[in-house]
């Protein structure tokens, strides 16, 4: 059994499956819903609720990515169009069969499958991390 506690660990996780492993990332921000209550906002300003928005999804190979600090530094021009930064990123992997990495049509399906999923608040099939690439927690509101 694997522990993952920083992203990094995901990395070696991912370079050592004995069969080709796409990652999944979906980056979003984290909010507050149209008309929040005092509750609500009570509860985010304490990072204990809101909402999650995806803003942009990517794939990549385990070995294009270096480490959690080289996809943050990516991550940094791929947000800068964007109305707000990112505050997770939610991975899944995307693992081949004999030998053959997925396809590009697979890994399509299965991103907007993340990107609907992360949006109706269903990420317990996916790792979250911080900017920092700490996994984190988290619990339905």
């Amino acid at each position: 059994m694997h522990t993952i506690e920083h992203f990094d660990d995901l990395l070696r996780i991912a370079r050592a499956q004995p069969e080709p492993q796409r990652l999944l990332l979906v980056f979003a921000s984290a909010g507050l819903p149209d008309q929040p209550s005092p509750r609500q906002q009570a509860q985010f300003a304490q990072a204990q609720g809101g909402t999650l928005e995806p803003l942009l999804c990517v794939d990549k190979k385990p070995a294009e990515i270096a480490s959690f600090a080289a996809l943050l530094e990516e991550s940094h021009t791929l947000e800068a169009p964007l109305p707000q930064p990112w505050s997770l990123v939610f991975v899944a992997a995307l693992g081949g069969v004999l030998h053959e990495e997925p396809s590009d049509a697979q890994v399509d399906a299965q991103l907007h499958r993340m990107v609907e999923s992360i949006r109706g608040g269903m990420v317990n099939a996916y790792l979250p991390f911080n900017r920092q690439g700490q996994p984190v927690q988290l619990q339905p509101g």
